[in-house]
């Protein structure tokens, strides 16, 4: 009868809870549902378009419960990038949001494997019946019996499509293991337990959301609070109504909360431990401004979707003088110390460790790290070398006076942009430019940003003997190819197309070369129209 899971819709004034016992119920009706009614057998592939919801953490955990794989879609994403995980997945089944419905059908009629459209409302499944009607069923409606399945730690539970900075995204494939490793390493680094209430204000439909703030509490016997979305005006309320111990966020979010700079007066927090934050760059300027302005601690971590979700994070063992000092004493805050379960180091480029101070390639092994890539051997071979996965992410690391190596990320050696940490390839973003009949050439490149850690320009040398576009024709353009969030805020316009000899596009240098230019919309608030 303990608490598991609350969820909190404020748009749509949705708020329902449910215990451990009406979870693990409502669970086995979804897992039946899948089995006996959809057909669905261990070891397919059943992709979710969906936002997060309660229905949401039901049909995974029911996904896991049958032995089945969950490929989770942002319902967000342009329908070209639907259709290719779709595909690529070789997914069985989908289930989305009722109103993705008509979206999906038209997907479903060029892929053959997809032999199942599941509809969800916020009543349960929603079925299709004559002539168009349809009517909806509760789960428990829907399917009746327990399921009772074999299963395995090997069983793939997640895979995951990550943008990539060449070609087409790559399927990241989690194990039961890998879940449960990162887990049991997330818990045992917070000292979690059955009476902490971790919120999720994240996505689910990424590895942070869908470890840190469902998987870890479900391990460690505690409880969550998911929210549909993130909301600063109701972020502090809801920690203190619901004793929240634990949230985890991105760096944007620290920067939205500074910005309303909410009175906390009010709020009995004396529960709330702080805040675990990844997933992008934080800035030493953000660390310092929020934990003086509130009191709380920043957790600051790294990991990425290779490695299940965090691979280290600072000690919660240093005093308030040494977190300081690895958040703001060097050029970049300190991601902490690897977890159990793991380990990390730095490799030059011929696979040996780098001394302490060196600037190398973050490189991770161990319980945490990925089966691999779904059907990319070209992918697994380049990733995976000298016994590490290799991360793409340039760093060093410093040790502290008890031995222990702090590590840090100096820059990335992949040209993914992460903005308010979420990974967003450029590639997308130049294409849409370029699509343009008055563009040349086109190249986003990311800026250092107050709110979203990273923020997108573009650079764009027009066609030659015609008019130049201005900057709100581009800006337009982009928004009817792509979502805002992946949309440039400022265009550059130049001549000179940066290109190596080679024929490879100069992206980190035409970055470095901009960084001036860009730093006068560091703190400007672009907001969607």
């Amino acid at each position: 009868n303990r608490s598991f899971l609350t969820y909190y819709d404020d748009d749509r004034q949705l708020h329902c809870t449910y215990s451990y016992a009406e979870f693990g119920t409502v669970v086995q009706q979804a897992a039946v549902f899948l089995h006996d009614r959809i057909g669905l057998r261990r070891g397919d592939r059943l992709a979710t378009i969906l936002f997060n919801h309660d229905l949401t953490v039901v049909f995974y955990f029911a996904a896991w419960t049958a032995g089945l794989t969950v490929v989770p879609i942002n319902i967000e994403e342009p329908a070209d990038k639907k259709r290719f995980i779709l595909e690529h997945s070789e997914a069985v089944a989908v289930c989305c949001w009722h109103s993705s419905v008509e979206e999906v059908n038209g997907l479903q009629r060029d892929l053959p494997a997809l032999r199942h459209v599941i509809a969800l409302n916020d009543h349960g499944v929603q079925e299709d019946k004559s002539h168009g009607a349809r009517s909806e069923k509760s789960l428990s409606q829907s399917a009746q019996g327990h399921a009772s399945y074999g299963g395995s730690l090997a069983d793939d539970a997640l895979i995951v499509y990550t943008s990539g900075t060449t070609g087409p995204p790559k399927g990241v494939v989690l194990t039961v293991e890998n879940l449960l490793t990162d887990a049991d390493a997330i818990a045992d680094w917070h000292h979690f337990g059955v009476n902490d209430r971790v919120m999720c204000v994240l996505p689910i439909h990424h590895v942070n959301g869908t470890v840190v703030t469902l998987m870890t509490p479900f391990y460690c016997k505690g409880s969550i609070v998911l929210n549909r979305k993130f909301k600063s005006g109701t972020f502090w309320r809801r920690l203190h109504e619901e004793r929240v111990t634990c949230v985890s966020v991105v760096p944007t979010l620290l920067e939205f909360l500074l910005d309303a700079n909410e009175d906390l007066s009010p709020y009995r927090l004396d529960r709330f431990g702080g805040f675990i934050c990844g997933a992008g760059p934080l800035l030493r300027d953000t660390a310092l401004r929020f934990e003086t302005r509130f009191r709380f601690p920043i957790r600051h971590g790294y990991g990425l979707s290779e490695t299940t979700c965090y691979s280290c994070f600072l000690p919660s063992d240093l005093s308030p003088e040494e977190h300081r000092h690895w958040l703001t004493g060097y050029e970049f805050p300190s991601i902490g110390v690897p977890l159990r379960h793991n380990a990390m180091t730095i490799l030059d480029q011929s696979g040996m460790p780098a001394p302490e101070k060196t600037r190398g390639e973050i490189c991770i092994r161990g319980g945490t790290v990925c089966a691999g890539y779904f059907k990319r051997d070209d992918a697994n071979e380049a990733a995976f070398k000298w016994g590490w996965f290799r991360s793409g992410d340039e760093g060093f690391y410093v040790r502290d006076n008890q031995g222990r190596p702090f590590f840090f990320i100096s820059g990335r050696l992949k040209e993914l942009i992460i903005r308010g940490g979420v990974n967003i390839s450029p590639l997308e973003i130049d294409d849409a430019l370029k699509s343009h009949p008055l563009v040349q050439f086109a190249m986003a490149v990311p800026f250092e940003h107050r709110y979203y850690g990273e923020e997108i320009a573009a650079y764009v040398v027009p066609r030659e003997g015609s008019s130049p576009p201005r900057e709100m024709d581009l800006l337009e353009h982009c928004r009817r190819l792509l979502p805002f969030s992946k949309c440039p805020k400022v265009i550059l316009f130049g001549q000179e197309v940066p290109y190596t000899s080679t024929g490879k596009p100069k992206r980190l240098e035409l970055k470095s070369q901009l960084a001036s230019i860009l730093t006068a919309y560091r703190d400007h608030q672009f907001k969607e129209e």
